[in-house]
């Protein structure tokens, strides 16, 4: 069960479509596995267990009958529970939307299933995909399979926590300031934000209408190439949709291994590490032992300088706050009670946001997109930190407090970069504490996810990170 478990979706894909391996049993074996684990890991809210078998036997039936099979044909996914998949609660974890049953799929869903994907569940969040780890709610918060005392990020926690617990290879998270890459820096997986108007948002409950993204969370960077793939594309029913064709994501990822990146330029904003918000010296010589790889691999790297990661940041807060409680106003005046406290606190301050304050905050968002586009001239990708600090205790507010909001992930929902957070080694053991997951960021410029998936393909080949998994 434990070999099958952290296959790859590409692995799996390949097995059930040469008959080497039955879709029906792997989903048995993954469905026995999160029926044993995931009571003290909580990443599932809604088990879609009998549908799931159901469709991994017809999975199976149209391999034999040599039916045309998509590229995910009898592989598990599973989608954060902001995600519509019709039939299913879609509960954003809050009493709010305790009863709320999707009456379509999301325009991703959709996709997913065309390719032959198999819905395994819906995964835990952070309420609204806002809030944080709060114990005041109808489902307790998903936890780390590193170390169950830690915290997963979020507030994709579930699809965090499930892909490196090696429940399902694949899962869509959403990322508004942060949240696909957050999880899968602190939980040792691959998360990919792409371009703003690369995926659909149709039939995800929004956050913020101009910083949302819904992305790919996987174990390993071919596998997030792949899924990219699958559910990229224009959805005239999503007005920031964007009218660009999808490049061939995997050819990127083999370029990367095969050709390397031999003359590529990497540019490091260093500043948002190491002066702006200084990083836990864990993750500063992490990053710096990677970038002597990626150096190693032939890329040419130069510190580079923008404006500082605060002043980023804090117009992303401006824009994120007041979009955020346009949508979650009419709740919070009618029935505040049912909001965790903690959701409640950090969308109030919305309120308080002047109107001048944020379209003075939307004038200047062209200013610093424009600043990272300067960036990007001069380079094929960016790289900096993600989260500022390693998997810290879930249990412990004040660590929440400290250590949650620091990171450099906000500014690429501001400027709609794609950004890829990538598993870049462990902390050491440390008493009782076993080993951690440490992660950076690649950025790209925007529409050039290839580029990303091509520096993150030479990286991940050049190590071993993606086959190392919790110890259970």
């Amino acid at each position: 069960m434990t070999n099958h478990a952290f296959r790859s979706a590409l692995d799996l894909a390949a097995a059930i479509r040469e008959q080497r391996l039955s879709a029906a049993n792997n989903m048995e074996n993954l469905l026995a596995r999160i029926e044993t684990l995931d009571p003290t890991l909580n990443t599932v809210v809604t088990l879609n267990a009998e549908a799931a078998l159901t469709e991994a036997h017809k999975a199976d039936k149209a391999v034999s009958n040599g039916d045309t099979l998509g590229p995910l044909h009898g592989v598990p996914f599973g989608l954060k529970d902001i995600i519509d998949a019709a039939g299913l609660p879609t509960t954003a974890h809050s009493k709010i939307f305790a009863e709320n049953i999707a009456t379509e799929d999301s325009t991703v869903t959709t996709k997913l299933k065309q390719s032959g994907a198999l819905l395994v569940g819906k995964l835990a969040t952070h309420e609204f995909a806002f809030g944080g780890p709060s114990f005041d709610l109808p489902w307790p918060p998903a936890r780390n399979p590193w170390d169950t005392r830690m915290f997963t990020g979020g507030s994709s926690s579930g699809s965090g926590a499930a892909v490196a617990a090696g429940f399902i290879p694949l899962a869509l998270g959403t990322d508004t300031g942060g949240s696909v890459r957050n999880p899968a820096s602190l939980c040792g997986i691959v998360g990919m934000k792409a371009t703003y108007g690369r995926v659909s948002r149709r039939g995800v409950i929004p956050l913020a209408f101009s910083l949302d993204h819904v992305g790919p969370m996987t174990r390993t960077v071919a596998d997030n190439a792949a899924l990219l793939q699958v559910i990229s594309g224009y959805d005239p029913r999503d007005r920031a949709s964007a009218q660009v064709p999808v490049p061939d994501y995997l050819s990127a990822v083999e370029r990367g291994r095969t050709q390397g990146i031999k003359g590529m330029r990497i540019g490091v904003i260093r500043h948002f590490f190491e002066k702006d918000m200084v990083a836990d010296s864990k993750v500063v010589n992490a990053i710096n032992a990677s970038l002597h790889v990626l150096a190693d691999l032939g890329a040419n790297i130069t510190d580079v300088e923008t404006q500082s990661l605060q002043t980023f940041s804090n117009v992303n807060r401006i824009i994120l706050l007041s979009e955020a409680y346009a949508v979650h106003q009419h709740w919070l005046q009618s029935r505040p009670q049912d909001y965790a406290v903690m959701t409640r606190e950090k969308l109030l301050p919305g309120a308080f946001i002047r109107a001048v304050d944020y379209v003075q905050a939307l004038r200047n968002r062209p200013l610093f997109t424009t600043a990272i586009d300067m960036l990007l001239d001069d380079a094929d990708v960016l790289i900096t930190a993600s989260s500022m600090d390693p998997p810290f205790p879930i249990d412990d507010p004040e660590a929440v407090a400290h250590c949650y909001p620091r990171s450099a992930r906000p500014p690429f929902n501001l400027t709609g970069h794609p950004a890829l957070s990538l598993p870049i080694g462990f902390t050491e053991p440390d008493g009782d504490v076993p080993v951690l997951p440490l992660g950076l960021q690649v950025i790209g410029r925007h529409f050039d996810e290839e580029s990303v998936y091509r520096v993150a393909s030479a990286y991940e080949h050049a190590t071993n990170w993606s086959e190392v998994h919790p110890p259970h």
